[in-house]
């Protein structure tokens, strides 16, 4: 029989045990560079060239999610939530997203927004993408306020003089 304090010490050692995963950079780092293509397409998808809108491509926007889900304060669900989202979309498409036509990739974008899971992550895709199309240019999109000026609008002031707190 085991006794509750081995039981309390073996629960917290599993319980932790993803957190430690979670919070290794490396880890991250690694899983993030497997999922970019897709999500880079994606976010191209969305926000193409030739609309209202800057590209998200000229925009750099998915080097901003990349930078900004890096940062410490970045939550970690919503972190590994982004990247087992792309995984699983990335299998629902066989890896042959990349290569389809812009109908192609509508189509199956849109069937994965019919499942609970992927209307979820294409949300998350979409917030976090115009956080950078919107965001100050200091934290490297937004390229020459571009998506400020595309909206007629601006960021509020005083304007961030560095790039991230507490780093």
């Amino acid at each position: 029989m085991i006794k509750r304090r081995h039981f309390l010490i073996l629960g917290s050692i599993l319980g932790l045990s993803p957190y430690v995963y979670a919070k290794t950079d490396d880890s991250f780092e690694r899983a993030f560079k497997k999922i970019e293509p897709t999500l880079k397409a994606v976010q191209a998808h969305m926000f193409p060239q030739g609309s209202k809108l800057p590209s998200a491509d000229a925009m750099h926007v998915t080097q901003f999610v990349y930078e900004t889900m890096q940062h410490p304060s970045f939550d970690r669900d919503i972190k590994a939530f982004v990247i087992e989202g792309a995984e699983e979309f990335m299998q629902r498409t066989k890896g042959k997203f990349l290569s389809m036509t812009t109908a192609e990739k509508e189509k199956a974008l849109r069937a994965y927004e019919e499942t609970n899971y992927g209307s979820s992550w294409l949300e998350r895709i979409m917030t976090l993408t115009m956080e950078g199309m919107f965001s100050d240019p200091i934290y490297g999109a937004n390229i020459k306020e571009a998506g400020w000026k595309s909206i007629d609008s601006y960021g509020g002031f005083p304007r961030p003089s560095t790039k991230y707190m507490g780093r």
